[in-house]
């Protein structure tokens, strides 16, 4: 079976082809070919994104985007079984292009649909890689607003075990780094900025991180860091690296405690991380040293999956198919739900 996925919940246009092994049980889908627009320079002028002009822009990528993808892999429109789309969680408007336009491809070639939650693709983006996992395993989340802890049995079947109450991880990387004046996107700048800079310059505060629960809150660091910045002044240039430093830090501390928590807690020995801030470099460093240590297996998408991408769509539609929890359908008319637990993803 060939699955074309279609991915446009925020800033990034994916379009990707996936492929089942058909009578092999066992074996993974297969990725033939993707593409990714990202829309970071069109949004720099305004310091985040514009949800209107993100959905026009969407419009015009997502053909050329399939079209790429289908000629790189050596298949034909024709020859698609299933078309995957992104139904949410995202902005309205730029999944309901990703929606339509996978409907419409549908009903013009007589094909089945199927809408996917964003973050289950983030969550088995990582059987896309070299080295994936086997079930069950603990999930560290940390997509865009997402900071999420589940215990995931099988595809499916996901527990929550934790979450942010307010500000998500990459929230407090992309607030910090506006307030230092870094530009968007934030993250990226202030992870690599941090690197020049001393990770104990500044005591910036752990939320939550002896709460004894598994949630997660960042809104209280991001005021720390605005409190910090403002005391600096003038002096804020020449230290910047510094507080940069001392704030990934603050964020990775937690991410990775919380983490080895729910580990103890659920009595698991794999960790799966994914989402745009699983591509943080130190966060990964500080997690594989500690997971070393107690025996614990972790496991990452690769580097240029870690962002929103249509592969993670196509492989999740792919694997809900093959597990028997996803009919895809020909009934073309569609919704999309912008706010979307994951919990809930298994009853659509």
């Amino acid at each position: 079976m060939r699955i074309l996925g279609i991915e446009t919940s925020c800033d990034e246009t994916g379009v990707a082809l996936v492929e089942t092994a058909d009578g092999s049980a066992g074996a993974l889908p297969v990725l033939r070919a993707h593409a990714l627009h990202s829309q970071i320079e069109m949004h720099q002028a305004y310091g985040g994104v514009v949800p209107e002009l993100a959905s026009r822009d969407h419009i015009r990528r997502v053909l050329p985007l399939a079209h790429t993808v289908l000629t790189e892999a050596g298949c034909a429109l024709q020859d698609v079984d299933l078309v995957a789309y992104t139904r949410g969680p995202g902005l309205a408007g730029a999944l309901l292009v990703g929606a339509g336009i996978a409907c419409a491809l549908g009903a013009a070639l007589d094909k089945p649909v199927l809408g996917v939650h964003h973050l289950e693709g983030h969550l088995l983006s990582p059987f896309l890689s070299a080295d994936p996992p086997q079930f069950p395993f603990v999930a560290l989340l940390v997509s865009g607003g997402h900071t999420q802890l589940m215990q995931v049995e099988e595809v499916g079947r996901y527990e929550l075990l934790g979450e942010t109450i307010d500000d998500a991880a990459g929230e407090a990387f992309d607030k910090s780094a506006k307030l230092m004046g870094l530009g968007y996107p934030g993250g990226p700048a202030l992870a690599g900025l941090a690197q020049h800079g001393n990770a104990h310059a500044f005591k910036l505060p752990r939320p939550l991180l002896h709460s004894g629960n598994l949630d997660f809150s960042f809104a209280g660091l991001k005021t720390a860091v605005l409190t910090q910045a403002t005391k600096l002044g003038p002096d804020l240039q020449d230290r910047k690296a510094d507080l940069a430093a001392s704030t990934q830090a603050a964020i990775v501390e937690v991410l990775v405690k919380k983490s080895l928590m729910a580990l103890q807690r659920t009595g698991l020995n794999r960790l799966v991380v994914a989402g745009g801030v699983g591509a943080n470099r130190q966060l990964r460093a500080q997690l594989d040293a500690a997971c070393a240590e107690r025996g614990v297996r972790v496991h990452y998408p690769e580097l240029h999956l870690c962002t929103d991408n249509g592969a993670m769509i196509a492989m999740a539609a792919a694997m809900r198919v093959d597990a028997g929890i996803a009919l895809p359908n020909r009934d073309y008319a569609f919704d999309v739900k912008p706010r979307w637990p994951l919990g809930a993803a298994a009853e659509a």
